[in-house]
């Protein structure tokens, strides 16, 4: 009864403290003229968004580091080694989103930061996460719970790492491309892995990582109140990459890095559109999808941008509770 005490209190102080961030956050943001450009190639019903703020993962950042500085404080949850590799993935992949999200609005057009500048930014956290895995005494092993397989990697599970951050960072990085997608996809997926972390009673602070994963489900329960359509407000590179990276890093903490596929089903399919897009184009001069990734493509075939979200959130919470199920009870 404490745990879902605790998970509850979490959520509710974060989604108080991003509910007053974003009335505070959106009008600074209109103010200084934080507005992203709509791509011409969008579907019509898009053209009403341009000039709404992006940077928008501000509010869910802010509410959840406040939160957790705050139940530090009071002492509702102890600091440990692996609270901090997931707040320094967490801030950092932030940090790199804001600088491309400043430059597109100081450009005033679509482009930061170039691929490979956001690239080599991301793989260098992903480096720095895997010094600080390795130095916690943690194994390069691959666990498949369901089958109780254990896999030594050796060398090969730093590789394995630097591609799940990097991977999973961009994954919803495209997938934030409709009102309330991204959000309210990851909200199931933190939900899943509070639960999961929950579970991992083996790990030194495994409850303060679970309890990280429920103020931040309240912080982007909140976020989504301006961000659910019409969207008042857009998370940008911000929220998405640090958004991301953290679901990785708090599934390879926990050594549910299967598990992570199930969970993220939905962005790994967006990913996937967009590669055979690419590869359609590039190498047979031909289009699988009228427009990548797949959200977007059935925009073009007549879907509802409300009904498109709907069903990929049920689809993702279809997934997360299967991996629920099979992470932590079966």
């Amino acid at each position: 009864m404490l745990i879902l005490a605790k998970a509850v209190l979490s959520m509710m102080i974060g989604f108080i403290l991003s509910v007053i961030l974003g009335l505070i956050l959106i009008p600074l943001l209109k103010k200084i003229k934080a507005g992203q450009k709509v791509s011409i190639f969008l579907a019509k019903t898009h053209k009403d968004k341009d000039g709404v703020p992006t940077m928008g993962g501000l509010i869910f950042i802010i509410s959840t580091l406040i939160t957790v500085a705050f139940l530090l404080f009071t002492d509702k949850i102890q600091f440990s080694n692996h609270l901090f590799i997931v707040l320094f993935v967490f801030v950092a992949y932030a940090i790199l989103g804001f600088i491309d999200d400043y430059l597109i609005i100081k450009r005033k057009n679509n482009v930061g930061l170039t691929e490979w500048q956001k690239l080599l930014g991301q793989i260098l956290i992903a480096v720095i996460f895997f010094f600080l895995y390795v130095k916690g005494g943690n194994e390069p092993r691959l666990y498949i719970y369901t089958l109780n397989i254990k896999i030594h990697m050796g060398v090969f599970y730093a590789i394995f790492i630097l591609f799940l951050l990097v991977a999973c960072s961009n994954a919803v990085n495209i997938t934030d491309g409709l009102d309330g997608l991204a959000g309210g996809l990851s909200l199931i997926s933190f939900v899943a892995f509070g639960m999961i972390s929950w579970g991992t009673t083996w790990l030194a602070g495994y409850e303060d990582i679970a309890i990280f994963c429920f103020i931040l489900v309240g912080g982007l329960l909140g976020f989504l109140v301006y961000n659910d359509h019409p969207a008042k407000i857009f998370m940008g590179d911000t929220g998405s990459l640090a958004l991301g990276a953290t679901l990785a890093a708090i599934a390879i903490l926990t050594s549910h890095e299967v598990t992570l596929i199930v969970v993220a089903g939905v962005f790994i399919i967006e990913t996937i559109s967009c590669i055979i897009q690419m590869i359609a184009g590039r190498y047979f001069g031909k289009k699988v999808f009228l427009m990548a990734p797949l959200h977007h493509h059935m925009e073009k075939i007549g879907w509802c941008e409300r009904d498109i979200v709907k069903l990929f959130w049920v689809i993702g919470l279809i997934l997360s509770m299967a991996a629920i199920a099979f992470g932590v009870w079966i």
